[in-house]
């Protein structure tokens, strides 16, 4: 049987929910381009029984990010990154974004305003 993947990723006591922080972790690893498209994801079990939380709560993770275009499923050959153009990068970045300036307690308004100020620079 072949092994495992492993993937880096943590779950911390803090805020935000397990699933955000291993979603959040994978959508990073992504953008820095540690994982790659086509690179097999752990499956649900390995990665809860790595990290210590429920099964559910991977689960949940995996399909946010399937959601985020940055994961296909495969059905029983497992979970991959997708092949990506940019747009899908860009909008799992922006969903970053948002929930950090949501966190922030940061109005639509205020946190489109630093986008365009940043963008400006």
């Amino acid at each position: 049987m072949a092994e495992e993947p492993h993937l880096r990723v943590s779950v911390e006591q803090s805020a935000t929910p397990p699933f955000e922080q291993v979603r959040a972790q994978v959508t990073a690893l992504v953008q820095s381009g540690e994982l790659r498209p086509g690179d097999r994801l752990p499956t649900v079990r390995a990665l809860a029984g790595e990290l210590g939380i429920a099964a559910n709560t991977v689960a949940r993770a995996y399909r946010e990010l399937e959601a985020d275009g940055l994961v296909e499923g495969r059905g029983r050959a497992g979970t991959f990154i997708a092949d990506d153009g940019h747009g899908r990068a860009a909008r799992a970045a922006a969903r970053t974004y948002a929930d950090t300036v949501r966190a922030l307690g940061l109005g639509a308004e205020e946190a489109v305003e630093l986008v365009r100020r940043a963008l400006d620079m």
